[in-house]
Protein backbone atom coordinates (compact mmCIF):
# COMPACT_ATOMS: atom_id res chain seq x y z
CA UNK A 1 0.00 0.00 0.00
CA UNK A 2 1.22 3.32 -0.97
CA UNK A 3 0.71 6.40 1.86
CA UNK A 4 -0.22 9.69 0.04
CA UNK A 5 0.05 12.54 2.13
CA UNK A 6 -3.07 15.16 2.04
CA UNK A 7 -1.99 19.16 3.15
CA UNK A 8 -3.26 22.49 2.05
CA UNK A 9 -4.33 25.37 3.66
CA UNK A 10 -6.43 26.17 7.18
CA UNK A 11 -7.03 29.57 6.07
CA UNK A 12 -9.40 29.85 3.21
CA UNK A 13 -10.94 27.08 1.05
CA UNK A 14 -14.01 27.17 -1.58
CA UNK A 15 -16.59 24.40 -3.13
CA UNK A 16 -13.86 23.77 -5.92
CA UNK A 17 -11.16 23.18 -3.54
CA UNK A 18 -13.14 20.80 -0.86
CA UNK A 19 -14.38 19.15 -4.05
CA UNK A 20 -11.10 18.48 -5.92
CA UNK A 21 -9.58 17.28 -2.22
CA UNK A 22 -12.76 14.78 -2.04
CA UNK A 23 -12.14 13.71 -5.36
CA UNK A 24 -8.31 13.47 -4.92
CA UNK A 25 -9.02 11.14 -1.64
CA UNK A 26 -12.03 9.28 -3.28
CA UNK A 27 -9.05 7.85 -6.26
CA UNK A 28 -6.35 7.27 -3.89
CA UNK A 29 -8.90 4.79 -1.47
CA UNK A 30 -9.87 3.08 -4.88
CA UNK A 31 -6.70 2.38 -5.49
CA UNK A 32 -5.94 0.22 -2.01
CA UNK A 33 -3.87 3.47 -1.06
CA UNK A 34 -4.09 5.24 2.10
CA UNK A 35 -4.13 9.04 3.15
CA UNK A 36 -1.97 10.78 5.85
CA UNK A 37 -3.02 14.12 6.79
CA UNK A 38 -2.88 16.49 9.48
CA UNK A 39 -6.29 17.01 11.29
CA UNK A 40 -6.71 20.78 10.96
CA UNK A 41 -9.72 22.52 9.04
CA UNK A 42 -10.22 22.62 5.88
CA UNK A 43 -7.94 20.53 3.16
CA UNK A 44 -7.07 18.22 6.08
CA UNK A 45 -10.87 18.14 7.10
CA UNK A 46 -12.54 17.52 4.14
CA UNK A 47 -9.86 14.46 3.25
CA UNK A 48 -10.28 13.05 6.66
CA UNK A 49 -14.41 13.10 6.55
CA UNK A 50 -14.34 11.60 3.02
CA UNK A 51 -11.69 8.95 3.69
CA UNK A 52 -14.21 7.60 6.70
CA UNK A 53 -17.06 8.09 4.05
CA UNK A 54 -14.97 4.92 2.41
CA UNK A 55 -12.80 3.02 5.07
CA UNK A 56 -15.46 3.54 8.19
CA UNK A 57 -12.25 1.41 10.14
CA UNK A 58 -10.17 3.60 9.26
CA UNK A 59 -7.66 1.16 8.30
CA UNK A 60 -6.41 3.52 5.08
CA UNK A 61 -5.95 6.35 7.37
CA UNK A 62 -3.17 7.97 9.06
CA UNK A 63 -3.82 11.20 11.12
CA UNK A 64 -1.03 13.13 12.70
CA UNK A 65 -1.08 15.38 15.01
CA UNK A 66 1.10 17.61 16.81
CA UNK A 67 0.05 16.96 20.62
CA UNK A 68 -2.33 14.71 22.54
CA UNK A 69 -5.86 14.92 20.86
CA UNK A 70 -6.93 16.76 24.04
CA UNK A 71 -4.17 19.27 23.65
CA UNK A 72 -4.86 19.86 19.73
CA UNK A 73 -8.33 20.23 20.38
CA UNK A 74 -7.99 23.15 22.65
CA UNK A 75 -5.76 24.49 19.91
CA UNK A 76 -8.70 24.17 16.87
CA UNK A 77 -10.78 26.25 19.82
CA UNK A 78 -8.36 28.64 19.67
CA UNK A 79 -7.71 29.02 16.18
CA UNK A 80 -11.50 30.01 16.21
CA UNK A 81 -11.39 32.76 18.70
CA UNK A 82 -8.73 34.21 16.24
CA UNK A 83 -11.06 33.86 13.54
CA UNK A 84 -9.30 31.57 11.07
CA UNK A 85 -12.12 28.90 11.55
CA UNK A 86 -15.41 28.97 13.35
CA UNK A 87 -16.16 27.41 16.88
CA UNK A 88 -18.42 24.93 14.38
CA UNK A 89 -15.46 24.08 12.57
CA UNK A 90 -13.15 23.47 15.40
CA UNK A 91 -15.97 21.10 16.93
CA UNK A 92 -16.55 19.52 13.76
CA UNK A 93 -12.72 18.31 13.60
CA UNK A 94 -12.56 17.62 17.63
CA UNK A 95 -15.61 15.25 16.49
CA UNK A 96 -14.28 13.82 13.32
CA UNK A 97 -10.93 12.91 14.93
CA UNK A 98 -12.82 11.37 17.89
CA UNK A 99 -14.21 9.51 15.23
CA UNK A 100 -10.68 8.21 13.62
CA UNK A 101 -9.32 7.38 17.34
CA UNK A 102 -12.56 5.44 18.19
CA UNK A 103 -12.52 3.43 14.92
CA UNK A 104 -8.74 2.90 14.52
CA UNK A 105 -6.73 3.38 17.51
CA UNK A 106 -3.30 3.35 15.24
CA UNK A 107 -4.64 5.69 13.20
CA UNK A 108 -4.70 8.59 15.27
CA UNK A 109 -0.87 8.98 15.63
CA UNK A 110 -0.15 11.84 18.78
CA UNK A 111 3.26 13.03 18.61
CA UNK A 112 4.96 14.03 21.78
CA UNK A 113 4.66 18.01 22.19
CA UNK A 114 2.90 19.12 24.86
CA UNK A 115 1.84 22.63 23.26
CA UNK A 116 0.95 23.41 19.83
CA UNK A 117 2.76 26.19 17.81
CA UNK A 118 4.30 27.00 14.80
CA UNK A 119 7.25 24.87 15.47
CA UNK A 120 5.23 21.91 16.27
CA UNK A 121 2.52 21.74 13.58
CA UNK A 122 6.04 22.41 11.39
CA UNK A 123 7.26 19.18 12.82
CA UNK A 124 3.86 17.59 12.25
CA UNK A 125 4.01 18.14 8.18
CA UNK A 126 7.88 16.76 8.67
CA UNK A 127 6.28 13.47 10.11
CA UNK A 128 3.45 13.25 7.54
CA UNK A 129 6.23 13.47 4.72
CA UNK A 130 8.57 10.90 6.08
CA UNK A 131 5.85 8.78 6.79
CA UNK A 132 4.17 8.87 3.17
CA UNK A 133 5.03 7.93 -0.35
CA UNK A 134 3.63 10.53 -2.35
CA UNK A 135 2.37 14.17 -1.63
CA UNK A 136 -1.06 15.80 -3.03
CA UNK A 137 -0.69 19.39 -2.12
CA UNK A 138 -3.80 22.01 -2.35
CA UNK A 139 -2.22 25.31 -2.51
CA UNK A 140 -4.52 28.32 -1.94
CA UNK A 141 -3.20 31.93 -2.53
CA UNK A 142 0.62 30.73 -2.66
CA UNK A 143 0.24 29.74 1.38
CA UNK A 144 3.48 29.37 3.02
CA UNK A 145 3.00 26.56 5.29
CA UNK A 146 1.49 24.12 2.35
CA UNK A 147 4.58 25.10 0.08
CA UNK A 148 7.06 24.43 2.92
CA UNK A 149 5.48 20.91 3.31
CA UNK A 150 5.90 20.73 -0.55
CA UNK A 151 9.48 21.56 -0.40
CA UNK A 152 9.95 19.18 2.04
CA UNK A 153 8.49 16.62 0.47
CA UNK A 154 10.27 17.33 -2.87
CA UNK A 155 13.70 17.08 -0.55
CA UNK A 156 12.75 13.64 0.48
CA UNK A 157 12.03 12.57 -3.39
CA UNK A 158 8.54 11.93 -2.92
CA UNK A 159 6.32 12.72 -6.04
CA UNK A 160 4.58 15.60 -5.76
CA UNK A 161 1.02 16.69 -7.29
CA UNK A 162 0.68 20.54 -6.83
CA UNK A 163 -2.98 21.67 -7.44
CA UNK A 164 -2.84 25.89 -6.84
CA UNK A 165 -6.19 28.06 -6.29
CA UNK A 166 -6.16 31.70 -6.17
CA UNK A 167 -9.23 32.79 -3.82
CA UNK A 168 -10.81 36.19 -4.46
CA UNK A 169 -10.55 38.37 -2.32
CA UNK A 170 -7.84 37.00 -0.83
CA UNK A 171 -9.36 36.80 2.52
CA UNK A 172 -6.78 37.62 6.00
CA UNK A 173 -8.17 37.02 9.16
CA UNK A 174 -9.27 39.97 11.17
CA UNK A 175 -7.21 39.45 14.29
CA UNK A 176 -4.18 38.13 14.34
CA UNK A 177 -3.10 34.46 15.08
CA UNK A 178 -3.04 33.32 17.90
CA UNK A 179 -0.45 31.99 19.83
CA UNK A 180 -1.09 28.30 20.70
CA UNK A 181 -0.92 27.63 24.40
Amino acid sequence: MKWVVISGTLRVTNAQVEKDVRAEVRDILACGDGIITGGAPCVDYFALDEALKHDPRAEHIKVIIPTSLKIFSACLFEIAKGGLTTEDQARSNVDLLSRVQRSNKNALIEMSCNICTEETCRARDQAEVDAGDALVAFQVNGSAGTQDTIDRALSKGLTVKHLKYTIEPNVRPKTPQPKFK
